[in-house]
């Protein structure tokens, strides 16, 4: 009894996987089909898409984002050639403006004295006489007119006092004896306004100060 109901069950598993795949279909007997090739067709192919939209940005990323229009654009002016009282002046005229300190700022400059070797005082007969005099001797010259010498003759342009000295016993060893050391330009000090970041508005500002400006205008930065 037993070894019939075991070759029952054997027999039906074999004809179940038999069914299974498909083995009896010439016979009519076939499980249904699960497959469903018009879904297939229409699914999306993930490697295919492309984004077209970005995220949404919210409105303070756009805010933060987009270029401050409000800033007005700034330039470096310049005004040079002070005395220090003008320099003293102007400073006071600047901080009555109400122009902040950090938008002004005064630097001194010195030149030092300029000194050559000088003949003179001549009229026009006295100084053609003296370049033919020095043309021979072959020594060089060019024409000044100091304030404090009047019309005369320069041997040579120097820094100091003791290389115009210098210059004097080299001359007189050519066969000059009436140069003398003169002072063309004194050692002076100038100061100059540096505005390095300011707008057009608050350089009008400064423009229009008058006086306190001693005709000075303001210069770009170079």
């Amino acid at each position: 009894m037993l070894r019939l109901v075991a070759i029952a069950l054997l027999l039906a598993n074999a004809v179940y996987f038999a069914w299974t795949q498909g083995y009896l279909a010439g016979l009519g007997l076939a499980p249904a089909q699960q497959s469903e090739p018009e879904r297939l067709h229409t699914q999306i192919e993930p490697s295919t898409l492309r984004l077209l939209n970005g995220p949404r940005a919210e409105p303070e990323d756009v805010a933060q984002a987009a270029p401050s229009a409000a800033t007005p654009a700034t330039a470096c002016w310049l005004a040079a050639g002070l005395t220090a009282p003008q320099a003293e002046a102007l400073r006071a005229a600047l901080a009555s403006t109400g122009l902040s300190e950090g938008l002004w700022q005064f630097s001194e400059a010195k030149s030092s004295g300029r000194w050559i070797v000088y003949m003179g005082r001549y009229n026009d007969e006295q100084m053609e006489k003296k370049k033919g005099e020095l043309r021979e001797l072959k020594i060089e010259f060019r024409e000044v007119n100091l304030p404090s010498t009047g019309p005369g003759l320069a041997l040579g342009t120097f820094s100091s006092e003791e290389s115009v000295q210098q210059a004097l016993k080299d001359v007189a060893r050519k066969g000059v004896r009436t140069a003398r050391a003169a002072v063309e330009r004194p050692e002076s000090v100038s100061w100059t306004l540096r505005l390095p970041a300011i707008t057009d508005e608050q350089r009008t500002a400064v423009d229009s100060l008058g006086e306190p400006l001693a005709g000075k205008k303001l210069q770009p930065c170079e």
